[in-house]
């Protein structure tokens, strides 16, 4: 199965085989590179950008440690399969805005990230980021595509802001809240929301490599996730809220989150329960999630999925080993929609923390930039250092 179809083949015509061309794809593909690529976020991008159709990986960056390796001997390859043989041979270049490809994505670490960030889009690159460091910038969109792509707007204003000539950074939301709000956001077109409370699962590949210590989470759950519970409550306000042309205003909802860490490999479960606007029948919630459906430019990206919202009827799904795969890991799966006795609703949710909630989801935002026109072909720097006028 190709990495840009869903299981189902619910692409609105546009299911996609890796290496064939795609219907409406670019001319010329843009050139990517990937800053971070040898952790575990950017293992996932490198894999998923293996025959994109509308994207090359040209270039890999990483920490002075790996930089000058060949990408096979710097990374330690933690997904199914061998490393892409388009990334294989890859020199890993360091953290310098002066990569050949016409956008970075950013899996760096936070520690990094924030200035790195900067100095790309400083120099030209968009910057299409998984980092949490500019999430929250008042002039920085926090974008799941499927929610909020009107956000894109505020990408002039930064600029203007910034002083950024082609260059700007967009974001994806944390692994756990990506999940809630493509949820959460057929709710609010449909009954508005008022108040929120989420109990979280969290798996643990969402802490990295090496992650969290066997002897702390083998058949054990640890009631902690550093930052994260702050994140859940702070970053949907933004996603649900709206760009006036100036900024953003926040959605206003009472939140409040559990974050926990379970010894699941894969895919973060969240217990829910909403207080909504408007009355609703448990009828009318199920067939709000299940009819929510992507407009036509959205159907048309590569990675996008019809339905991103999988409602299933079984009393005990989703579960992270059954479901996390649904929509080649771009779906948000529902299940357990039922009466909430303190609120109005409780459901349980599951999405993929490694791809929805971090490689896919960054994926998918730069396809929609691509489609809305924010992409260019920069000049490869031998050409442009080619076109330079001899000296005399």
């Amino acid at each position: 199965m190709s990495a840009h179809s869903s299981e189902n083949g619910d692409k609105g015509g546009m299911v996609q085989q890796a290496g064939n061309p795609l219907p409406g794809a670019p001319a010329k593909k843009w050139r990517a590179g990937v800053l971070g690529a040898t952790g575990l976020v950017g293992q996932r991008l490198v894999k998923l950008l293996a025959g994109h159709p509308w994207f090359d990986l040209t270039e890999v960056a990483a920490s002075e440690r790996s930089s000058g390796k060949s990408y096979a001997e710097a990374v330690r390859w933690h997904l199914d399969g061998p490393v892409p043989e388009v990334a294989s041979s890859l020199v890993v270049k360091s953290l310098d805005p002066s990569l050949d490809c016409d956008f970075v994505f950013s899996a760096l670490d936070s520690s990094v990230a924030g200035n790195a960030e900067q100095d790309f889009a400083r120099a030209g690159y968009p910057v299409v980021s998984n980092s949490k460091n500019h999430r929250m910038d008042p002039d920085v969109p926090l974008l799941i595509p499927e929610v909020n792509a009107s956000h894109l707007d505020a990408i002039r204003t930064q600029q203007k802001n910034r002083g950024y000539d082609s260059g700007f950074l967009v974001t994806n939301p944390n692994c756990s809240t990506a999940g809630l709000v493509l949820v959460l956001k057929p709710l609010a077109d449909a009954f508005g929301l008022e108040k929120v409370f989420a109990v979280t699962l969290q798996a643990v590949s969402g802490a990295g490599y090496p992650g969290v210590a066997s002897m702390d989470i083998h058949a054990n759950v640890i009631p902690f996730i550093s930052g994260e519970e702050e994140k859940m409550e702070c970053e949907p306000q933004k996603l649900l809220g709206k760009w006036d042309g100036v900024r953003f205003i926040d959605a206003g909802l009472g939140l409040s989150a559990h974050c926990n860490r379970v010894p699941v490999l894969e895919g973060h479960l969240e217990c829910i329960s909403v207080s909504l606007k408007k009355i609703a029948s448990l009828k009318e919630v199920r067939e709000a999630l299940r009819n929510f459906e992507v407009d036509a430019v959205l159907a048309t990206l590569p990675s996008a999925i019809r339905h991103p919202v999988v409602v299933l009827d079984g009393e005990d799904r989703p579960q992270p080993r059954r479901d996390v795969h649904a929509g080649n890991g771009m779906a948000a799966v529902v299940g357990r929609v039922r009466e909430c006795p303190l609120l109005d609703i409780k459901l349980t949710l599951l999405s993929h923390n490694l791809v929805r909630g971090a490689a896919g989801a960054a994926l998918l935002n730069a396809e929609l930039l691509a489609a809305r026109g924010f992409l260019n072909h920069r000049v490869p720097t031998a050409e442009s250092q080619l076109a330079q006028p001899a000296l005399q």
